[in-house]
C-alpha cells in the first residue's frame, strides 16, 4: 500500500471565512442544508457531484464521489481528507471509507486530498468541501466517524446498484464483501468491472444504512500506516522536499527580543556573498498588536541556494532595539508568579464552601507546582514553498491548518480564496505548532514583495528561538482532608501566561479559559472546589503545545493527589477511586465533551494498575507510580516503575500506558500514538525547558535543549480498552499522565518529591 503526496486547536484550526465577491463553486439551498447536516460540517457529496452523466463526465469513469476512485486493475484508490503530521490519519480515515464500501484494504491506496472549500448561495460564508481539514485537538477520529462512514456505505450502495443493474436483478439479493458484489445465487463481480456503472448512477442524498459492527472486518484491525516503506527508506516527500521551479532560497534574521524592533542593518557584506540576489525587510507585528501574520520583525536574505542564504545571513550587520520585555528573565516571571498567588484571581469555578471546608478540616496540605515553558521542536523546522502572482497564489507547505494558510494568504495578498491553492504535504512534526502559519505569512510576503517564487527555510535555531511556545506557571493546590482521611475541598490556583496572549478579538476576561478547564477532575466529584486564575505578564508568544493546558494541568493535579494519599495513609490507587466514585457521566462543557465518564477513567486507572502489578513490594530503591486523566474525550493512565540510585540518578524499569479512546479504528495506530505520546512526555519532564534572559530565549539547538536518547526511552507497554462507544482521537491522549507517573514513581522510590519540570539528569 502507498499514499501518493499532492501536489484551540479548534480555535486554532481557524473557521472557514466569508467569500470575496468573486465567483466560486455555488451551493443551492438543498445542497447546503444537507452539506451542514452531516456531523462534521458538511461533506458536500451531492452538490459538488450532480448525477447520470454530468456527474461522469465531471469526475472521469471509476470515480465514485470525492474520495473514492476503482482503477481497472483493482486498484481502490481512497482519498485522505486531513493533513498527516503523524498521527497516522492517512491511514485511520480511509480505514472508516473502506470499511462501510467493504473495499479489500490489500488493494488500497491512499492520496492526499487536496484543500478545498466552496461556497454557499443560500448563506453568506465558505464551507468544506471534504469536511473538515486540519490537525489539532485530536478531532480527526470523531469528525469523520459519521461522515466517512456515510461516504463509504453510499459507494457500496452505489455499486451494488450497478450490480443489479448489471445483471437485471433485485438489490435485496445482493451483498459485498473484499472488493467484490455477490448474487444469492453464488455469482460475484469485482468492484472494477462495476465502477464504471456506478460512476454515472445518482450520488445517494439520504443516509443508507450503515454496517453493523459485528460485521467489522477492518475496523478495529491492526494496520500498518500507508507510505511506511517510504518514510523507512527516506522516499517520502515532506514540505522540505518541496520544490518550486526558479523559486529563491530565503532565511530570515529575526529580531531576538520580545516585541523588539529593527534599529538599522547592513547588507553590504551579505550581497558580496556569490549567489546571494536580494536582502529585504519583513514588517513585523508591534507591541500590543495581535499577531495574525508573521511572528517578528525581520531581514530576509534571499539566494540562489540554501547555503548562499545562510552565508548571507550571517553576514547581515543589524541593530536590534530591545523592546518593552527587555528586562523579562525566567527568575522574574517565577517572582511575579509568587506574588501574584498572594492575591486573588478570576474565580473560574467556586462550587459549595471550600472556606468552610478549610476552617472544619482535619488536615489542610498544599502543593506548589511549575510548569516551564516548552517549545515544540518538530524534526522538520518550519519551511514553505509560495508564489504570489497577480491573480493566483500557490502554497506548498507543512501544515496542521491549511485552512489558515489559505486566509493568511489572501490577507496579505488580497487574492480571492479560489485562486489559492495550497497542497498540503507530509508533516515532519506538528504538535501544535503548525496550527499557527506565521512562517507562511512569511514566504507569502517575501514572495510578494520581491514578485519571485519563494523556498523559505527555517534552521533549528530559528525554530527553537521563534516559537509559540507552551505556556509557563505556577500551581498552588490546596486540599482539604477529614479525620478518616476522605477529601473534603480542593483549590486549584494557578498563575500562568495565557496561550491566548496576542489572538485577535479576545477580551481579557477570557484569557484564562485555555488555562484551566473548570469541569476537570475533581470538579463535580467533590462539593467544594474552586479554580482560580491569575494572569501572569510576558512577552514570550504562546500557543497550543499537544494536549494543550491538559500537559501542564495533569502534571500538578495527578502529582498532588498523591501527596494528599501519602498524608491520608492511604494507597494512591484506592484514594483515587474513591474521589472518582461509582462509575457516572458528568457533564463536561470543554472540548472532548460533551460528558466525562468517571468509570471509564477508573476503569483505565485500575487497569495500568493490574498491568504494573501494583501493591506488590518494591526492594529499596525502587517504587510504582501512577496517574490518570480525561483529555479531549478519551481516558488514559500511566503507571511506572523506577530506580533511583544513590547519585540521585533515575531509570525507568517500566513502563504501562492504559487507554480508552472508544471504538479504537486501527490498533496498531492508536497503540504507536500512546507510546509516542509517552516518549514525548517524558522526554519533557525530564530535560526539557526553554529559559528567557534579558527578554530573548536562551536556548538555541540540542545541545541546549536536550531530547530524551534512546537510552533513557523505557519500553512502552500499552493497554487498550475494547470498547463500543463512539472513537475519540487519540494524538495527545498519551502525554498528560507520564510526567506524573513518572515523577510519582520517584517519590516511592526516593522520598523525593518533585514539584517543579524539568526534572533533570537526578533527583535531590
Amino acid at each position: 500500500m502507498s499514499i501518493n503526496p499532492q501536489g484551540d486547536w479548534l480555535a486554532d484550526l481557524e473557521t472557514i471565512a466569508k467569500p470575496s465577491a468573486k465567483t466560486g463553486i455555488k451551493l443551492d439551498r438543498r445542497g447546503f442544508i444537507q452539506a451542514t447536516l452531516s456531523a462534521a460540517g458538511g461533506l458536500l457529496v451531492t452538490a459538488t457531484i450532480g448525477t447520470g452523466a454530468r456527474r461522469a463526465e465531471a469526475a472521469g469513469v471509476g470515480e465514485i464521489g470525492l474520495f473514492v476512485r476503482i482503477e481497472s486493475d483493482g486498484t481502490t484508490v481512497i482519498g485522505a481528507r486531513s493533513p498527516e503530521i503523524g498521527q497516522g490519519v492517512n491511514t485511520s480515515l480511509p480505514m472508516i471509507i473502506a470499511e462501510e464500501m467493504d473495499a479489500d484494504w490489500a488493494s488500497v491506496k491512499v492520496e492526499q486530498l487536496p484543500f478545498g472549500i466552496v461556497s454557499t448561495e443560500a448563506e453568506p460564508g465558505l464551507t468544506w468541501k471534504y469536511g473538515p481539514q486540519g490537525a489539532g485537538g485530536s478531532t480527526n477520529i470523531p469528525d469523520a466517524w459519521s461522515d466517512l462512514r456515510q461516504v463509504g456505505a453510499k459507494v457500496r450502495q452505489l455499486l451494488r446498484q450497478a450490480a443489479a443493474q448489471h445483471w437485471n436483478t433485485d438489490l435485496d439479493r445482493l451483498s459485498t464483501e473484499g472488493g467484490v458484489v455477490r448474487h444469492a445465487d453464488g455469482r460475484r463481480i469485482s468492484y472494477a468491472a462495476l465502477a464504471g456503472i456506478a460512476a454515472t448512477l445518482p450520488w445517494p442524498e439520504e443516509a443508507v444504512a450503515l454496517k453493523s459492527a459485528k460485521d467489522y472486518r477492518l475496523i478495529g484491525t491492526a494496520q500498518g500506516q500507508v507510505a511506511l516503506r517510504e518514510i523507512v527508506t527516506g522516499q517520502a516527500g515532506f514540505g522540505i522536499d518541496a520544490r518550486i521551479p526558479g523559486a529563491l532560497v530565503a532565511v530570515v534574521a529575526r529580531c531576538p527580543y520580545f516585541d523588539g524592533e529593527l534599529e538599522s542593518f547592513d547588507a553590504t557584506e551579505a550581497k558580496k556573498i556569490p549567489g546571494v540576489r536580494e536582502v529585504l525587510v519583513l514588517p513585523g507585528p508591534k507591541h500590543g498588536q495581535p499577531i495574525t501574520e508573521n511572528l517578528a520583525t525581520g531581514v530576509a536574505v534571499l539566494a540562489n541556494d540554501s547555503w548562499a542564504a545562510i552565508k548571507g545571513r550571517r553576514a547581515l550587520k543589524i541593530r536590534w532595539k530591545p523592546g518593552p520585555y527587555g528586562h523579562e528573565s525566567s527568575e522574574s516571571l517565577d517572582q511575579q508568579c509568587r506574588e501574584l498567588l498572594k492575591g486573588e484571581g478570576i474565580r473560574c469555578r467556586d462550587d459549595g464552601d471550600f472556606d468552610a471546608a478549610r476552617r472544619s478540616a482535619a488536615q489542610t496540605i498544599e502543593g506548589n507546582y511549575r510548569v516551564p515553558y516548552v517549545s515544540h521542536c518538530p524534526m522538520e523546522p518550519q519551511n514553505a514553498c509560495v508564489h504570489v502572482q497577480p491573480d493566483r497564489v500557490l502554497i506548498i507547505a507543512p501544515m496542521q491548518s491549511p485552512s489558515g494558510a489559505s486566509r493568511v494568504a489572501n490577507q496579505i495578498t488580497g487574492v480571492d480564496r479560489f485562486n489559492i491553492e495550497v497542497r498540503m504535504t507530509r508533516v515532519g512534526g506538528g504538535f501544535g505548532r503548525r496550527l499557527t502559519n506565521d512562517f507562511v505569512a512569511e514566504a507569502v510576503h517575501l514572495s510578494k514583495l520581491s514578485g519571485k517564487p519563494i523556498r523559505l527555510l527555517w534552521t533549528r535555531e530559528d525554530d527553537l528561538r521563534h516559537d509559540f511556545y507552551r505556556p509557563f506557571g505556577h500551581h498552588q493546590l490546596i486540599a482539604t482532608l477529614d479525620g478518616r482521611g476522605a477529601l473534603t475541598g480542593w483549590a486549584h490556583r494557578l498563575a500562568s501566561a495565557s496561550k491566548y496572549y496576542r489572538r485577535p478579538n479576545l477580551k481579557p476576561e477570557d484569557m484564562w479559559t485555555p488555562e484551566i478547564y473548570p469541569d476537570d477532575f475533581p470538579a463535580q466529584l467533590l462539593a467544594n472546589v474552586r479554580m482560580e486564575w491569575f494572569a501572569v505578564d510576558s512577552g514570550m508568544t504562546r500557543g497550543s503545545w499537544r494536549a494543550p493546558a491538559h500537559t501542564a494541568n495533569a502534571f500538578a493535579v495527578q502529582s498532588f493527589v498523591d501527596e494528599l494519599a501519602v498524608a491520608a495513609d492511604r494507597d494512591p490507587v484506592d484514594f483515587r477511586l474513591a474521589i472518582l466514585g461509582q462509575g457516572q457521566e458528568y457533564s463536561y462543557s470543554g472540548h472532548g465533551g460533551p460528558t466525562f465518564d468517571s468509570g471509564r477513567l477508573a476503569g483505565v486507572l485500575r487497569l495500568a494498575a493490574a498491568r504494573i502489578g501494583w501493591g506488590r513490594k518494591m526492594p529499596k530503591g525502587r517504587g510504582l507510580g501512577i496517574a490518570a486523566h480525561f483529555t479531549f474525550g478519551g481516558y488514559a493512565a500511566h503507571a511506572m516503575e523506577v530506580s533511583v540510585a544513590e547519585d540521585g540518578s533515575y531509570r525507568i524499569e517500566r513502563c504501562v500506558c492504559a487507554v480508552d479512546v472508544g471504538r479504537p479504528i486501527n490498533r496498531s495506530g492508536l497503540e504507536a500514538q500512546m507510546i509516542g505520546g509517552t516518549i514525548d512526555g517524558i522526554s519533557t519532564a525530564r530535560n526539557l525547558e526553554i529559559h528567557i534572559a534579558g527578554g530573548q530565549v536562551v536556548e538555541s539547538n540540542f545541545d541546549t535543549y536536550p531530547l530524551l536518547q534512546m537510552a533513557d526511552a523505557p519500553e512502552v507497554e500499552v493497554e487498550i480498552v475494547d470498547s463500543d462507544k463512539d472513537p475519540s482521537g487519540a494524538g495527545e491522549m498519551g502525554i498528560p499522565t507520564a510526567a506524573p507517573a513518572l515523577t510519582n514513581a520517584i517519590f516511592a522510590a526516593s522520598g523525593v518529591r518533585v514539584r517543579s519540570l524539568p526534572i533533570g539528569p537526578t533527583v535531590a
